[in-house]
């Protein structure tokens, strides 16, 4: 239970609440996250923007700089022709894992299986199983 007279005395911004929402939140940063998790390991560029449809390329490019400058994602840069990067979990990443086995555990007693058709518009929706991951 959190500190209620602690967050009366202070701001709440001053909350590790406050601080692991500006390191997670943002429209893409979970779904990006929970699809490197469910990848079990490095994860190239292209393969995240097709499990993130509809993510442009432009936001999946800033969510994945803001990630790494955040120490939640690694950037491995192959030195070959053409280019390879891929992407992965740094150990405080990993620290995420837990929190978002509990955020699925919570949806899954709310909402219970839902087809895609069900889902609310402008959901992100993962397709592993058709890319292979």
């Amino acid at each position: 239970m959190p500190d209620i007279d602690y967050i009366k005395d202070n701001q709440l911004e001053d909350t590790g609440f406050a601080y692991t929402l500006r390191l997670i939140g943002g429209k893409y940063k979970m779904q990006t996250l929970y699809a490197l998790v469910l990848n079990h390991g490095p994860i190239r560029y292209n393969a995240l923007k097709r499990v993130l449809t509809p993510i442009s390329f432009k936001t999946l490019t800033n969510t994945l700089r803001e990630l790494e400058a955040d120490g939640l994602i690694l950037r491995k840069e192959y030195p070959q022709i053409p280019p390879k990067v891929e992407y992965s979990l740094t150990a405080c990443g990993q620290s995420l894992i837990p929190v978002m086995d509990l955020i699925c555990t919570w949806g899954r007693r709310k909402w219970g299986r839902l087809k895609l058709s069900d889902m609310p518009k402008n959901t992100v929706a993962f397709n592993f199983e058709s890319h292979g991951i």
